[in-house]
């Protein structure tokens, strides 16, 4: 069994490791290369994780730290390649403690509807017959299929395969092995036309990164997994990849992050030839050096520190294979718990009916203040919905006005309550303080390269062979599991490249 690790306090306070020189530096806060920093100190190897995009465990406005967006995780359960990754990390126990349910586990919204999905399914049967008469037996047995969907491609994901395949033979492997699982091409069950199916399939982009998903595997798995159990962490994201930074340092790895240092941005990448050589950060002389780089930062983050782009031009256009399409654009209430409408529950999915927004995400989160603490009295309300990239180019007043079409819907959902807020804030508005806040918390991407089974992106391996990637474009498909799926085959990567002998279990 693994050993909880129980860790309340902040990560150690450093100005800056006294080691220059590693095996390996971890650039970038996305969870992929929270997952391989820590997997590789617990391997023997000497590991600096520089945050450079983290935007910390929420932003503060007015007073209180509010979330980026809404945010949900499968069980880990359901990731079974992920969770012995965590077992060997010795955290399963206290992920497994720490994951909440919603209450009820997920609500759906409709103009003339509203659905309690409880975990009970005599509950969430008598929920749906009396919505929906004869109709709700059949969205129930579909429900209930899908939630089971994922399983059919659990044993294809544990035996590692290369995906993003690289090459004629690891193409070739990832073919015979596909065969091998037919349930790979399962269509999902949830297909019917009705209101809540249709509503409920309006999830997916909440779990994925990849836009607009056609193959049955990306629009199949995440959204399985999800209706599960769609789980919360405290403090969401963030909260996981505290966890994972917090077992990085305690298995002897160096970080830089914004809770412990103020040099922790990179200023730009050094290479000795066609090889990665180390990391300038911003306001330091010091030249860290690694004989790899694990980029888990966007791929356009990572572009705009290679300032000879002429000379390292493949690694550049490798990178520019990836195009953000659209981003979770989130507003956040404060208010008083007592008026919140009597029945609404933590987890709602909301039909608009408006064509741009889409479905919109609506979460509750204990109130905090900037000092940590948690006031019972109040509630943040986090809603969010996709929007296309292009509306960054539209101008401050046009996102001012996706804000209030957001507060509309809210306003609707809690009748008499818009007066009785405390504090109201859009983040990629009034985060602007905060580095890294216009780093988009969920963005959904396309790719001009081949997509394998529907769920890749990016190449793990890239033209610069000592610099791998890490990030959510690696298999946008997948979603959070995804994301760890990159961090573990990173892992794997770089022991296959620097082929170190004894590594040392710890």
């Amino acid at each position: 069994m693994a050993t909880p690790v129980v860790r309340s306090k902040p990560l150690p306070s450093a100005t800056a490791p006294s080691r220059h020189v590693y095996d390996v530096i971890v650039l970038g806060s996305q969870l992929g290369g929270a997952l391989a920093a820590a997997l590789l100190a617990k391997r023997g190897y000497s590991v600096l994780l520089v945050e450079h995009d983290g935007t910390g465990p929420g932003y503060e406005h007015d007073g209180y730290v509010l979330p980026y967006a809404p945010f949900i995780a499968p069980a880990l359960k359901t990731m079974p390649a992920v969770e012995e990754a965590f077992t060997e990390l010795g955290i399963t126990t206290t992920l497994h403690r720490h994951q909440q349910p919603h209450v009820p586990e997920l609500q759906l919204v409709m103009p003339r509807h509203r659905v309690d999905l409880h975990a009970d399914a005599a509950r969430r049967r008598a929920e749906l017959v009396r919505e929906f008469d004869a109709q709700g037996e059949r969205i129930l047995a579909d429900l209930a299929a899908t939630a089971t969907q994922h399983e059919t491609s659990d044993a294809f994901l544990k035996e590692a395969p290369p995906l993003p395949p690289d090459g004629f033979m690891e193409s070739w492997n990832l073919n015979k092995r596909v065969r091998q699982h037919p349930g790979l091409e399962t269509e999902p069950r949830l297909a019917g036309e009705d209101e809540p199916s249709k509503l409920l399939r309006g999830l997916l982009p909440f779990v994925t990164h990849l836009d607009q998903p056609s193959s049955p595997l990306a629009r199949t798995r995440p959204l399985s997994q999800a209706l599960q159990t769609p789980w919360r962490y405290p403090g969401g994201r963030d909260g996981l990849r505290k966890m994972l930074f917090e077992r990085f340092t305690e298995l002897g790895g160096d970080l830089l992050s914004p809770e412990n240092t103020d040099t922790y941005v990179v200023e730009e990448l050094h290479f000795d030839g066609g090889r990665f050589s180390g990391v300038k950060l911003l306001r330091s002389d010091t030249l860290y050096r690694a004989a790899c780089l694990v980029s888990a930062t966007d791929a356009g983050a990572l572009r705009r520190l290679i300032t000879d782009r002429k000379k390292h031009r493949n690694l550049s256009e490798h990178l520019d294979l990836s195009t953000t399409k659209s981003f979770l654009f989130a507003v956040n209430w404060v208010l008083p718990e007592a008026v919140l409408p009597r029945g609404m529950g933590e987890l709602v999915l909301v039909d608009t009916e408006d064509a741009e927004l889409g479905p919109l995400l609506v979460q509750q989160h204990p109130a905090r203040t900037h000092e940590g603490k948690e006031d019972p009295s109040l509630r943040v309300v986090c809603a969010g919905a996709f929007v296309p990239t292009s509306v960054r180019d539209l101008g401050e007043g046009y996102l001012q006005s996706l804000a209030m079409r957001i507060d509309a819907h809210l306003d609707g959902l809690m009748p008499f309550s818009k007066d009785k807020r405390i504090v109201r804030s859009a983040p990629y508005l009034d985060a602007g303080a905060v580095r890294g806040s216009r780093l988009m918390p969920h963005p959904h991407y396309t790719f001009d390269t081949e997509v394998k089974l529907g769920v890749t992106g990016l190449k793990q391996h890239t033209p610069t062979k000592n610099l791998l990637l890490a990030g959510r474009e690696v298999l946008p498909g997948l979603g959070l599991e995804g994301e760890f799926l990159a961090g573990a085959r990173a892992t794997r990567l770089v022991q296959e490249m620097l082929k170190k002998k004894d590594v040392l279990k710890r």
